[in-house]
């Protein structure tokens, strides 16, 4: 049981979902009053690079981040269509979201999350399940892939496409219309897929920032 605002808490997490552990790295500042969960997209895990840079500019805010793997190895390699099961893969972001929940015992704190490419359709998914997400970001999001559950979700959500990733910008547009809560579509000039050009990642850290102490009001 970890108690927020009161110990730094830094470990490798095994999370129990449909009689598997999932791998994770929980990391929660001294300060922190709110964790952000990271779902990240097909072919990649929670050692990402582009989320991992995310989550520690959060960390230097003062949230908490939860990074962790959707699939198990045996998974991933197995079944390649199991990356693109959004159902599956929401489903799990439930599961995990509970158990991080009931880890936490806070009934103030409030959880976010950040969802990449089809991660983000994963988090959307979820987040029409669960009141308890707060806000949600999606970097290089596929949110048409939870078509189904745009209208149902009322989480403040912040959309950030690259201007060059032409096809997930007409793919973000879609979303912007259907989603019923609070909402901006951000798009990053010069920006392509991945944000590797100049500092676009670190406009997505900046503006991911922003959204989060927004709506989660954490103290900075």
């Amino acid at each position: 049981m970890i108690y927020l605002n009161m110990d730094r808490f830094n470990e490798i997490v095994k999370i129990p979902v449909d009689n598997k552990l999932l791998e994770g790295e929980l990391i929660i500042p001294e300060k922190a009053e709110s964790v952000i969960i990271f779902c990240h997209g097909s072919g990649s895990s929670r050692f990402s690079p582009r989320n991992r840079a995310v989550a520690s500019k959060l960390r230097e805010h003062n949230f908490g981040t939860l990074l962790f793997d959707l699939l198990t190895k045996e998974e991933d390699a197995a079944d390649y269509y199991t990356r693109f099961n959004i159902q599956l893969l929401g489903n799990r972001l439930i599961d995990v979201t509970k158990w991080l929940d009931n880890l936490l015992h806070a009934d103030h704190c409030k959880l976010g999350y950040f969802g990449a490419s089809t991660g983000a359709a994963a988090a959307l998914s979820a987040a029409a399940a669960l009141p308890q997400i707060h806000a949600i970001v999606s970097r290089g999001g596929r949110p048409d892939l939870a078509a189904d559950v745009l209208s149902k979700i009322t989480a403040p959500t912040l959309l950030i496409v690259g201007s060059l990733d032409h096809d997930v910008i007409a793919c973000n547009r879609f979303a912007y219309e259907r989603l019923q809560g609070p909402k901006k579509l951000l798009i990053i000039e010069g920006a392509g897929h991945l944000f590797e050009e100049g500092n676009a990642m670190d406009k997505v850290a900046e503006d991911a920032v922003r959204w989060f102490n927004l709506y989660l009001q954490v103290r900075t």
